[in-house]
């Protein structure tokens, strides 16, 4: 492993580091890509299936059928469906209790002010099949989004190259949670489907869910045509340590993380004893030394990781300094994987140092707001001075005009001249 001590130098090499991770090669060829889906549709899907995925795919097989999905059913394992059902009920309980609630605020006048909140109605999440299925990804992004209330959603994976299928437990999981609307299309070519929409796959308002560097630019490049959760980079776990960590733990984590393609491990130490040992047993990974807990913190909070790892002495106490990380994990019996598959919140989290202005995917990722403005006549008139001067500093004169013509038709007409004859 690379040990490096903590000072500017060091600062300054892990924002080049994440700077790094903008390819203007991808970038090219995701344009590309998203160009040619965008004006021929479900034949760039094809095209593109074959040459990445190597699978021809006849244009009929994009949608995943009723019969693909009992077919699933009969290869899944035995025990697999009563364990899903301990884990939804995981998830579930947790974003039922965070989602936002629509309220008013009453002012003078009549004013009423408020916010409304409503899920966004079709949703589109992509599922990653490269190096494995990644079926937790599709429980830890589908509860999210029908707790919010999200009435459609579509889930976009790569087929398989042997057989041009998907793997039958994703199909199960989103089977069991509600979702029928599936397609055998992965890459940069998925989420130009879903953002542009084609004959096959309609377009969709947001687009959710983990994916390599190329799905990862193809999301950045697709926000505007639609909302995107986040643009992420490669998976890593950073871990606070002092001398009172278990050395095989540390281990275990740092190893955990090297099995995603590109995955990157960070451990932050106050301990050169553990610093050693580590350099002894892991060859891939970045240890960086500190001299206290609370420079620890400040070099947590500018790697800002995706899955951040606290086995101290007082795990609690140095969580309270921890500001950008995309999921804490407190003490030493609370390991990243647990985040991944069991716990409850979402295992889609921002990396690459976005957590320090991305929130990890969650029922609020699916929930957009209206702001909500009721007026009364008195309270009109009692804005009118204001309002008018503003419109005439920015030379907005009919917006002037807007206000004021309502309350011209407010002001009661004065009385004629009774007529003496």
């Amino acid at each position: 492993m690379q040990v490096i001590n903590w000072d500017k130098q060091a600062q300054k090499k892990i924002r080049r580091d994440y700077a790094s991770y903008f390819d203007t090669k991808i970038f090219k060829k995701v344009s590309r890509i998203l160009a040619e889906v965008r004006q021929s549709g479900d034949r760039a899907l094809r095209r593109y299936t074959r040459e990445f995925d190597a699978v021809d795919l006849p244009l009929k097989r994009i949608a995943v059928t009723q019969s693909d999905i009992n077919r699933a059913f009969e290869k899944i394992r035995v025990q697999f469906v009563p364990l899903l059902k301990k884990i939804t009920e995981n998830v579930r309980g947790y974003y039922e209790k965070e989602l936002n609630r629509s309220f008013e605020v009453p002012g003078q006048h009549g004013v009423c002010l408020g916010k409304q909140y409503s899920a966004h109605e079709r949703v589109g999440i992509y599922i990653p099949a490269g190096t494995a299925p990644l079926v937790s990804s599709v429980y830890m992004t589908v509860i999210p989004a029908k707790v919010a209330g999200v009435k459609q959603i579509i889930i976009c994976t790569p087929p398989r190259r042997d057989t041009g299928d998907i793997d039958p437990h994703i199909l199960a999981v989103a089977n069991l949670l509600g979702v029928n609307e599936i397609y055998r299309v992965g890459g940069v070519q998925a989420i130009g489907a879903m953002a542009f929409g084609t004959k096959t796959i309609s377009k969709v308002d947001k687009i959710v869910g983990p994916g390599n560097a190329y799905v990862t630019e193809a999301k950045r490049q697709v926000y505007g045509f639609v909302d995107i959760d986040m643009v992420a980079g490669p998976s890593e776990v950073a871990i606070i340590a002092d001398q009172t960590a278990n050395p095989d733990f540390v281990t275990c984590d740092l190893l955990a993380q090297t099995e995603h393609n590109g995955g990157i491990g960070y451990l932050i130490s106050t301990s050169k004893k553990l610093t050693e040992i580590m350099r002894s047993r892991i060859d891939n990974g970045i240890i960086i030394q500190v001299k206290s807990l609370a420079e620890a913190c400040e070099v947590a909070n500018e790697i800002a990781a995706e899955h951040l790892e606290i086995m101290t002495e007082d795990p609690e106490k140095v969580q309270k300094s921890i500001r950008h990380a995309g999921a804490i994990f407190v003490g030493p019996y609370s390991p990243a994987v647990i985040g991944d598959y069991y716990a409850g919140p979402s295992h889609v989290l921002p990396t690459g140092g976005t957590a320090r202005y991305f929130s990890p995917l969650s029922a609020s990722t699916f929930i957009k707001a209206s702001q909500t403005i009721r007026y009364t006549p008195e309270a009109l008139e009692a804005s009118k001075e204001h309002v008018q001067k503003l419109t005439e500093m920015e030379g907005l004169y009919l917006h002037r005009i807007s206000l004021e013509a309502r309350l011209a038709r407010n002001t009661p007409e004065p009385e004629k001249e009774k007529n003496p004859l």
